[in-house]
């Protein structure tokens, strides 16, 4: 089964670690396979990764994408998973969630999950000034 993947002009995918960039044009394309894919609106850049929750969704997103280095990234997010309980225990349903999803190699659901962490996080420091 075939996914169906519309590109708005100049919108960014990531199919299977490759960066595939639209030009002037909306475009479709057909994915035949399985392979990880990231839509635009989906990818963190590494300089935003700047909090904690947002760390975990980046070291989530790089095992996604990156299978050749999945080994290193899992390690860098149970670190970050540790990390994050230890200074806010609240976050534990979330880090056991993502680890659940971790280890059962659910990364694309990880990440989703790895959303709502990082909204509880806003919610955490949104009286932080």
């Amino acid at each position: 089964m075939s996914l169906k993947l519309s590109l708005k002009p100049h919108e960014k995918v990531i199919i299977g670690g490759a960066v595939i960039s639209s030009g002037n044009k909306h475009i479709e394309l057909l994915v035949e396979n399985i392979v990880p894919i990231l839509r635009q609106k989906d990818i963190m850049l590494e300089e935003n990764a700047n909090t904690p929750a947002r760390r975990i969704y980046f070291a989530l997103q790089l095992m996604y994408i990156d299978i050749d280095n999945r080994p290193a990234h899992i390690e860098s997010f149970f670190g970050l998973a540790r990390d994050i309980l230890d200074a806010a225990p609240s976050t534990g349903s979330y880090i056991k969630q993502i680890c659940d999803l971790v280890t059962t190699s659910q990364f694309y659901h990880a990440l989703k999950t790895a959303n709502q962490l990082i909204d509880y996080e806003k919610e955490l420091t949104a009286h932080v000034e």
